[in-house]
């Protein structure tokens, strides 16, 4: 296909065989199927997230992704959380990973940890793999372990956001000679051109498609992403042991945003820290559950990033994408 007929082709396209540079990113516990399809389906590319298709949603992994492929023909690609410190969840990643290729997926999003047993895996049927990095030096780790490209995970992310601002990390990630997608703060057309003109192949979008007519979470999250401010948005360390970008609600405020100092310790420890982050995806696992699921009659627990600053309404999957793409 030539730039003529699609004037957003370019290397990431091409790799991931779609035709507009934008990923709706993996989200617990925001990723239903219907908008991961939604992405997919409106040219750009929806990432699933095994635990919110399973444990939020209810359907068995396998099932969960023939529903997506119900709704759409279009690729899709699957998140893999690859920190291997509890051998049940590796198993169960292990599982993961196997079913998606089986099921014909091609493009996978790894984090936290060491992806080379899903490159050998995803190498072995032309899969491609890359994964997310918030600094040069947890990307060259990656590189080293095959990895096909890099998600910047910059400052203005929701989720475990970066330290670096877009520019900055783009500088840092783009002499490794990888294609380089720009995750956090682009919500519009404005943004996206933004991340391009710094020299990024694409975006991953998280924040704007939680408030989206696809997205199955409660419209008191919604009503929050349109509500917040980037002033707003606060990184707490008590969801999952590093820091995670919230909204700054009354019961964030209350819960406070740092570990306890035997928390702290425990994190510190070489074999304690697995202990303690398990313990805290555990709780946040459940939380983040009933706040997508009951709203603001449970607890105000949203995640979301610095973007919160552009969405001021609810759109479609298909109007998000059509904004970026026109003027």
């Amino acid at each position: 296909m030539s730039n003529e007929l699609n004037p957003n082709e370019n290397e990431f396209t091409r790799l991931v065989c779609i035709q507009f540079p934008a990923i709706c990113g993996a989200m617990y516990p925001c990723s239903n199927p219907e908008l991961v399809a939604a992405a997919s389906e409106a040219g750009g590319i929806g990432i699933v997230q095994p635990i919110s298709l399973t444990y939020v949603y209810g359907y068995e992994y396998r099932e969960g992704l023939r529903r997506i492929r119900d709704l759409t023909s279009q690729p899709i690609g699957v998140n893999m959380l690859v920190e291997g410190s509890n051998a049940t969840y590796r198993k169960r990643l292990d599982q993961w990973m196997d079913i998606s290729l089986e099921e014909g997926v091609r493009f996978f999003v790894t984090a936290l940890g060491n992806p080379r047993w899903v490159v050998d895996k995803a190498n072995q049927v032309g899969g491609i793999v890359f994964h997310d990095v918030t600094n040069v030096k947890h990307a060259r780790k990656a590189l080293d372990n095959g990895v096909d490209g890099f998600i910047c995970v910059n400052d203005r992310a929701g989720g475990h956001a970066g330290e670096l601002d877009p520019r900055s990390l783009f500088d840092e990630i783009a002499p490794l000679g990888k294609p380089t997608i720009c995750a956090g703060g682009v919500a519009d057309r404005e943004g996206f051109h933004e991340a391009l003109d710094i020299g990024y192949l694409g975006v991953q979008m998280g924040t704007r498609f939680i408030a989206s007519r696809e997205a199955e979470v409660h419209a008191d999250y919604k009503d929050a992403i349109i509500e917040a401010k980037a002033t707003d948005i606060v990184l707490t360390d008590k969801i999952s042991g590093v820091p995670v970008s919230v909204i700054n609600t009354p019961y964030i405020q209350r819960m406070g945003l740092k570990a306890g100092w035997l928390a702290r310790k425990m994190l510190q420890g070489r074999r304690t820290k697995h202990w303690m982050r398990s313990y805290y995806m555990l709780v946040s696992l459940l939380t983040l559950k009933k706040s997508n699921l009951k709203g603001a009659s449970y607890k105000k627990f949203f995640q979301a990033g610095k973007s919160v600053e552009k969405i001021d309404n609810v759109m479609s999957v298909a109007e998000i994408y059509d904004e970026l793409r026109n003027h």
